[in-house]
């Protein structure tokens, strides 16, 4: 794990929270998993219409789902994320089922969602990979989704690798420094109330 050297103090999870490009093989338990989907599950959303929706791959027990889950991909994502033992597609849905009004949230919540289950992943010592490098209209129709249902990331899930375990290329992606903007610029008007007199 690559903890983040932050300018001011957050919770430990936060700061050692990353998005590696090494995995190991190494399996997660079917505990660890449904956690993982149950801190999805609680999060916050827009009429708590919890717009998410994951498909699941894992290696060993659903190996054509995870191929599947895989063939959607891009072609750069494909090459590393192959030896994450666990890949998930996270989808949105645009309607809300009490009406059938479009959500405009519902992309919102899904990344939500997918932030809680990165930080439940994170306080089990393992890592998630998001990224959306995915095709789309393959994935509708590989998973014959309803037009409501968009797909939206692929996520690949499982405990840090070492060097060895992939490509040069992807592992040298790791041994960068973590970096991010500055709160003065994300914080586009507010931040000068924040700072002493």
């Amino acid at each position: 794990m690559k903890n983040a050297e932050t300018d001011y103090p957050v919770h430990a999870l936060i700061a050692k929270r990353w998005s590696p490009y090494v995995f190991s093989d190494r399996a997660i338990s079917n505990e660890d998993l449904c956690s993982l989907f149950e801190a999805a599950r609680w999060t916050m959303s827009s009429y708590n219409a919890q717009p998410w929706r994951y498909i699941l791959g894992i290696r060993g027990q659903s190996d054509p789902l995870r191929d599947r889950i895989f063939s959607v991909l891009l072609e750069g994502n494909q090459a590393w994320a192959k030896h994450a033992p666990v890949l998930a597609l996270g989808l949105a849905e645009h309607n809300f089922e009490h009406n059938g009004k479009p959500n405009k949230a519902a992309v919102h919540d899904l990344g939500a969602a997918s932030a809680q289950l990165t930080l439940e992943a994170t306080a089990r010592g393992l890592c998630v990979h998001q990224m959306v490098g995915i095709d789309p209209d393959k994935a509708r129709e590989e998973f014959d989704l309803p037009d409501s249902i968009e797909p939206m990331t692929g996520l690949a899930i499982g405990y840090p690798g070492k060097a060895g375990d992939t490509d040069e290329e992807y592992a040298s992606r790791d041994d960068r420094p973590r970096e991010r903007k500055s709160l003065q610029d994300i914080l586009l008007l507010g931040f000068d109330f924040l700072m002493p007199r």
